[in-house]
């Protein structure tokens, strides 16, 4: 497993590399430099390779940056960070916090270069290519009650937006629950899972995964409308400014809410909100209700006219109907 990184690091300068030069440099044959790379490719990166040339990556690769994740904190969010783990792979980012979350402090983070069961909302899997996007992980410990936890995963949509924003992209916009869309096309979500006791500390994992560079062949996996990072902005993006900008923005919206709850963040949702005033399909466990979505409530809740009626919904999946 060494020798594979060894190799993706080398080749992470987007150039030519022979498979007889990656053999000297790290002691093995060639024909196990073809087995590393297969198995690369398997990760999600696109490797091109050329008789008489060798092998490259598609395009330059950027691995992750303690310090320079880091550096896109500031003193009042990196004074909430309890600890920044960074792996090569895992099975997921919030799969691996959750599992260790009881005897980890509040404000506990991970960043994956890769993770091969990512997940979404509902059971779906989120396409994790070797560092691509950006899939972080976050263990928040609330002491408040679980109903005022309604609308956490809307405040961490608008972390998502003001980090975004931040970053220089134009056109952002939140799609009840956890959907930020660009220009109609997915370009990032996030999963919370909670665990606690209903009279104690509520532990809640907040997941974020981010297109960043996404490789054509991993992009032909995920199953609707998307987007990445670098296209919506027409250039080149620091995935580790990037992971650094969604942590800082993460880490101070918590404390807000810690504090305050929803309240303070729904006018800004509002103005980010590109579902208020179209008719919808809300898919729910038993029923799809068909409505003009009419925004959210004091809790976070989406509230949906629907045969002269207003009702409101906790949770559910948004389509838009054009």
């Amino acid at each position: 497993m060494s020798s594979r990184f060894e190799i993706l690091k080398t080749l992470g300068d987007g150039r030519f590399h022979s498979g007889a030069q990656l053999g000297r440099d790290l002691g093995i044959s060639r024909t196990a430099v073809w087995k590393h790379l297969q198995a690369l490719g398997e990760l999600g990166l696109d490797i091109f390779a050329v008789t008489g040339k060798g092998y490259r990556l598609a395009q330059p690769l950027e691995l992750l940056n303690r310090d320079a994740v880091l550096g896109g904190l500031s003193i009042e969010s990196r004074a909430l960070l309890a600890d920044l783990e960074l792996h090569s792979q895992l099975d997921s980012t919030n799969t691996y916090l959750s599992a260790k979350a009881t005897n980890l402090p509040s404000g506990y983070a991970c960043l994956a270069e890769h993770q091969t069961s990512g997940r979404g909302r509902r059971g779906r899997s989120w396409v994790s290519p070797y560092a691509a996007s950006v899939y972080l992980s976050l263990l928040w410990r609330f002491t408040i009650s679980p109903t005022v936890l309604s609308g956490l995963g809307l405040v961490s949509g608008v972390a998502v937006a003001r980090a975004l924003r931040q970053a220089g992209l134009q056109d952002i916009g939140l799609k009840w629950p956890n959907d930020v869309i660009w220009q109609g096309r997915k370009l990032a979500g996030t999963l919370l899972e909670m665990t606690g006791e209903s009279y104690g500390p509520i532990s809640v994992v907040i997941g974020i995964g981010l297109n960043v560079r996404m490789p054509a062949t991993a992009g032909t996996q995920i199953d609707q409308a998307w987007v990445d990072a670098e296209t919506a902005l027409g250039k080149s993006m620091s995935r580790n400014t990037l992971a650094g900008l969604l942590l800082h923005h993460l880490l101070l919206a918590l404390q807000q809410f810690q504090a305050k709850g929803l309240v303070p963040f729904i006018q800004e949702w509002q103005q980010w909100d590109i579902v208020t005033g179209k008719t919808i399909r809300l898919q729910l466990p038993n029923e799809t209700l068909t409505g003009i979505a009419k925004g959210i409530d004091h809790n976070g809740a989406l509230l949906v006219q629907s045969r002269g009626t207003i009702s409101s919904h906790m949770a559910g999946e948004v389509s838009v109907r054009l």
